[in-house]
């Protein structure tokens, strides 16, 4: 049976920050994808709480890795938009990262997967901030994910629709009450695994 191989890119919420490794979405994707009868490794995940595109696109760089995945995710921009950056220059930048996992993918624009940010101006960590201006600029950012994505043939994963609806319950939030717990990562590892098993059966 071929073992598979998926290489996850992002920031704390790739790494799964505040949560057992286990409970992260990768790593959550590959338990479901065992289940259903395929054999994956152990995720691989590049990533840094905190990391805007540019400093992800450096620890690729600076990072040794194979030369092809089976499968690719990359969910990026939350701390572009917190620092302040445009949307101009998170295309940009955004781009960028995607041609390098469609590199890591063989090529194989079907085997990406771009996740959407989620909007952290739900959660109860913004309180006192103006959330409304969050959610506006979370939209603008995914607008750009969505249309990148679509222009290079990659599967866009919108996981903030739910996970706006979550921000406020404990349930779904991590002790530091901004990033997701397990149960909320478990959403989007259902969402991601699905597509991927949809990818695995046309093959």
């Amino acid at each position: 049976m071929k073992q598979y191989s998926y290489l996850a890119l992002g920031d704390s919420y790739t790494i799964g920050e505040q949560v057992r490794i286990h409970e992260s979405f990768p790593y959550q994707t590959v338990q479901l994808l065992r289940k259903a009868g395929f054999d994956f490794y152990a995720p691989e995940i590049v990533a840094v709480t905190g990391f805007t595109t540019d400093e992800l696109n450096k620890l690729i760089n600076d990072t040794i890795l194979s030369p092809t995945y089976d499968f690719v995710s990359l969910l990026i921009g939350v701390n572009n938009q917190y620092r302040g950056r445009t949307a101009e220059n998170f295309a940009a930048e955004l781009e960028v990262l995607l041609k390098r996992a469609i590199a890591f993918a063989g090529n194989k624009t079907e085997h990406v997967f771009v996740v959407s940010i989620p909007d952290w101006g739900v959660t109860p960590f913004a309180a006192g901030c103006d959330t409304k201006k969050i959610t506006a600029e979370i939209d603008a950012f995914n607008g750009v994910c969505k249309s990148v994505s679509e222009q290079y043939n990659i599967h866009y994963i919108d996981i903030t629709f739910s996970q706006r609806a979550d921000g406020h319950d404990p349930v779904f939030l991590a002790a530091d009450q901004l990033h997701p717990s397990g149960k909320e990562y478990a959403k989007w590892a259902a969402l991601l695994s699905e597509q991927m098993i949809t990818t695995l059966q046309n093959k």
